[in-house]
């Protein structure tokens, strides 16, 4: 992986740490898969986000989905990296790659060559990809002229 930006592994850990925090709140009450993410944009600061369900599903709202419109609402666009963590309430969490739609949400405020995604497991087992890597030939804000 190629990165501009390197995260300490202390940062990492400072990620991790408030996706977990963040899934206590998922609502997900239909599928029991509570997902909690921590994004982190350039200013330093940390958006927290969770899933919540919808018994219509369709107004569902992924955790990703959460923290970039939080962030967005509060005037920033700017983003470094974001840490993922999911899985059934009662077993041990998983990888948790982004939907489709939340790397398509990326696209729009992220650098693909630069964006970071961790997908952690727990404090000690994570990995770390580019949104490109995620998203190879995604399209944003930046290839409509």
């Amino acid at each position: 992986m190629t990165e501009t930006y390197k995260l300490s592994s202390l940062r990492i850990e400072e990620l991790i740490k408030n996706a977990i925090e963040a899934r206590n709140f998922a609502y997900a009450p239909y599928s029991d898969f509570k997902v909690g993410v921590a994004l982190l944009a350039k200013n330093q600061k940390i958006y927290q986000g969770c899933n919540i369900e919808n018994a219509a599903y369709t107004p569902t709202n992924c955790a990703e989905r959460t923290a970039f419109f939080k962030a967005v609402s509060e005037g920033v666009t700017d983003f470094t990296a974001i840490c993922i963590i999911g899985g059934r309430s009662k077993e041990p969490t998983a990888y948790t790659p982004p939907c489709g739609v939340c790397r398509q949400v990326m696209m729009e405020f992220c650098k693909p060559e630069e964006f970071q995604i961790i997908l952690a497991a727990d404090i000690d087992q994570y990995q770390i990809f580019t949104l490109k890597e995620m998203l190879p030939m995604g399209f944003g804000a930046g290839c409509i002229e």
